[in-house]
């Protein structure tokens, strides 16, 4: 039997054309880039103006680049007394993280009960939920700070902690309650027949599944703490009860105007944040792979 001799080019698989591929990624990554950029570039002016030396800020017309990089600007906030940087730093960790915790112990179980059950007015009660949620801190100023006086808390850490979670509330019982509603009802029964409670399978089943929007909701409700500003600015006045965003404006006043020693608080002020957001994303990926499949 004769056989029909094959060329090279023959035998060679047909490949596709990559370059219109190869041009678009790059171009995508390119663009990624430029976006990036745009973002940082604040970031980067901020850390620029942080590294100047005093005489320098004055200098017209101004320069980007600093002639002497003055580096001790980033330990010489901690070392002030007005305002005192590192007591308002552990104040602000304090009260973020309180009503962080606050608001995931009220905003887990209401988010579960209106996702697995319903009862009559539940539509009525995520209205409400929603629409707290559209009122700015501002608009309710008077308000709150009359609730402060009659509670007697004002210019407490207490008093903060409730306001920061009450704000925050809305969005983490919404948020859960989407996540709760998206997971199978079966795999708690499936685990309600292997013996575990109602208790046993939220935590087991229902809540590894959901740490996504659990995640989500801890840096929403942390960020939000950590950067509130009006409330604590109205509701607190002694100096040991000073926020983090109260003690920044205070480098710059009628009687003194340090700018770097601000920006250098400015950039250590997002050092927690980020540093939440850097644990809490293996959790977030650790979430998003979990199975209800018991191995």
């Amino acid at each position: 039997m004769s056989r029909t001799a094959v060329t090279p080019r023959e035998a060679a698989p047909r490949r596709g054309r990559p370059r219109p591929m190869k041009l678009r990624t790059v171009l995508l990554t390119a663009a990624g880039w430029l976006v990036a950029l745009a973002f940082l570039a604040p970031y980067a002016e901020m850390l620029l103006t942080a590294l100047k030396p005093t005489p320098e800020l004055m200098k017209s017309p101004p320069s980007y680049l600093p002639s002497r990089w003055q580096w001790s600007n980033f330990t010489h906030i901690w070392s002030l007394t007005d305002p005192q940087v590192s007591d308002a730093m552990l104040f602000s960790l304090y009260v973020a993280g309180a009503a962080t915790l606050l608001t995931l112990a009220v905003g887990l179980p209401a988010a579960y009960y209106t996702a697995r059950h319903r009862f009559r007015g539940r539509g009525a009660f995520l209205l409400l939920v929603l629409v707290t949620q559209m009122f700015a801190p501002t608009a309710l100023l008077v308000g709150i700070y009359r609730e402060m006086v009659s509670l007697d808390l004002t210019d407490t850490a207490e008093g903060l902690i409730l306001v920061n979670a009450a704000f925050n509330l809305p969005f983490c019982v919404w948020i859960l309650n989407a996540y709760f509603t998206s997971i199978p009802r079966e795999l708690e029964e499936a685990a309600w027949l292997d013996g575990t409670g109602r208790f046993g399978a939220l935590t087991r089943v229902v809540l590894p599944l959901a740490m996504p929007g659990v995640v989500t909701a801890l840096v929403y409700t942390f960020i939000g703490a950590w950067n509130e500003y009006v409330v604590a600015l109205t509701v607190t006045s002694s100096s040991n009860r000073m926020t983090l965003t109260r003690a920044i404006p205070g480098f710059v006043t009628s009687y003194h105007e340090q700018w770097q020693y601000l920006f250098a608080t400015s950039l250590v002020s997002i050092v927690p944040v980020v540093a939440l957001f850097v644990f809490v994303e293996r959790h977030l990926v650790a979430g998003l792979t979990a199975g209800g499949v018991r191995g």
